[in-house]
């Protein structure tokens, strides 16, 4: 199955960066065998689309088509923009904003109505894993999550909330037995279908631990944070993600 790999800027980044990011990552050798795509902040979209010859993404959207909701945008809406990619229930979202699990495939639901590929996010809390229940959280919450999705076009991120932006990331083992978990959820859910979706990490993925996490038998990309604001840090991490799914 082909790698991908997603850079979240989150709440980063300027007209400027943009700019400086597209001119480093050009003068880079090209990336193949693995699917790169941007989700930068909203009022950067077009610009990052005119800079940059990658698959473009967006952070979030509304589980609305249209109406009177201040400060939402659309799925619609992002298509018309050029995305093909958005993230949907990041733990961000989930904790500062307090989207439930049926938010969540609310938003997937739509997302894939417009013709866009939702990347589903779920993870534990550092408290959870202690207590031994991290299994039985990330399945619930995926199940949840996934209420009425369709098995195609989709990709789930497992994304420990202990080690997104902390500098600490889960081991290998720990990532790839997870994500083995999450591969039975969707098996349970999908059947067969669920063969064609990837299963990407999110969690203080660095260049450094990269090409061990890629090595992992049921790893398949990952949705990268702060190491994706530079263009090299990010380049080296796609190509460990192309050398992972060799």
């Amino acid at each position: 199955m082909k790698g991908l790999v997603i850079a979240n800027w989150k709440m980063n980044a300027s007209l400027e960066a943009v700019q400086v990011f597209a001119e480093k990552w050009q003068n880079l050798p090209a990336v193949t065998n693995v699917e790169t795509v941007i989700c930068p902040p909203g009022p950067y979209l077009q610009t990052v689309k005119a800079a940059l010859a990658l698959g473009l993404g967006a952070q979030d959207a509304s589980a609305h088509v249209a109406g009177a909701y201040t400060g939402e945008v659309s799925a619609g809406m992002l298509r018309e923009l050029g995305c093909q990619w958005v993230i949907v229930g990041h733990s961000e979202r989930r904790a500062y904003h307090g989207e439930s699990s049926s938010v969540v495939a609310a938003k997937a639901v739509a997302v894939m109505s417009a013709g866009l590929c939702p990347v589903v996010c779920v993870g534990e809390t550092l408290a959870e894993r202690d207590q031994g229940r991290h299994e039985e959280v990330v399945a619930e919450q995926l199940a949840a999550s996934l209420a009425g999705v369709s098995p195609a076009p989709l990709v789930v991120a497992y994304e420990p909330v202990w080690a997104i932006g902390t500098g600490v990331t889960a081991t290998a083992e720990q990532a790839d037995g997870m994500h083995g978990v999450i591969r039975a959820c969707l098996n349970r859910v999908y059947g067969s279908e669920s063969s064609g979706i990837r299963v990407i990490y999110g969690g203080s993925v660095k260049p450094e631990n990269a090409g061990e996490l890629f090595a992992r038998e049921n790893i398949d990309g990952a949705l990268v944070g702060g190491a994706s604001l530079e263009a090299e840090s990010f380049w080296k991490i796609a190509q460990a993600a192309s050398a992972g799914s060799q």
